[in-house]
């Protein structure tokens, strides 16, 4: 399916591993031109020579920390300079620290808040004129599957990532009909976050070794594995195109079926 955003602008948020970068590589391969961002320079650069290596449009790197606004406008104001305009944005962060209730300070609750919820306020309140002034713009949150059912261990983004749930929603409608936005909720996925979860369970002593880690994910995804990021980036691709142009304020679950929640 052709996705027709050859030559659209687009800005993907920590996008220099994991589920950003296979959005961003998704985008690129479609002809879209990307910007990429991420802290650690070195990574991001490589990041994008990965992107590059397989791209139809332009992929451009753009150092940014997501809780400094200066950062957060200078990505924003780069995209723009660069390709004349946004089309599309991509909000997304790492994860915050895997801990429990009773382990987690003051400071972490604010720095979770900082990074999950605020990046996504700053990074649509410096897109939002840029994406009305186009022919349509579009706006994906990559949020969690913790979302919708809490992932034991993760009290932070259980607790933290639903305001971005929130926010989604009022957007689709303040912003209709010249931006359409939605949110996904990934589920395991193949990724760095992935083998870091898993390995800190080991760590912790909750299983003897990576693989039975593994396996207790996979056990309870019908589907039979973990999801790939390419498909993964591929689903945000279409939210993102006017192929989707009737979706508009919803909250996607990618999990394979993990999640029992009816709603």
């Amino acid at each position: 399916m052709d996705l027709e955003i050859d030559g659209n602008a687009a800005l993907v948020a920590a996008s220099s591993s994991g589920l950003g970068k296979a959005t961003a590589t998704a985008l690129a391969r479609e002809g879209a031109n990307v910007v990429v961002n991420g802290r650690d320079e070195e990574q991001l650069e490589a990041a994008a020579e990965d992107i590059r290596a397989v791209a139809e449009g332009e992929v451009v790197a753009q150092p940014a920390d997501l809780t400094v606004p200066e950062d957060v406008s200078a990505l924003v104001q780069r995209t723009v300079d660069e390709f004349g305009g946004l089309d599309h944005l991509v909000t997304n962060a790492g994860g915050p620290p895997s801990k429990p209730f009773k382990e987690t300070t003051d400071e972490e609750w604010y720095d979770a808040y900082d990074l999950l919820v605020m990046s996504v306020v700053r990074l649509v309140r410096e897109s939002v004129d840029h994406l009305e002034a186009g022919d349509g713009g579009s706006i994906v949150h990559s949020t969690s599957h913790s979302v919708k059912e809490a992932i034991d261990g993760l009290v932070l983004s259980n607790s933290v990532r639903m305001s971005v749930i929130g926010l989604e929603k009022t957007l689709s409608r303040e912003l209709a009909p010249d931006v359409r936005v939605n949110a996904v909720m990934p589920g395991a996925h193949k990724t760095d976050r992935m083998e870091y979860l898993i390995q800190n369970a080991v760590d912790q002593g909750e299983f003897e070794d990576y693989d039975e880690g593994y396996e207790s994910w996979t056990d309870e995804i019908p589907t039979g594995d973990l999801g790939s990021p390419e498909e993964f980036g591929n689903t945000i691709a279409f939210l993102l195109s006017e192929r989707a142009s009737f979706i508009n304020g919803e909250a996607v679950m990618i999990d394979g079926g993990d999640a029992r929640s009816n709603l």
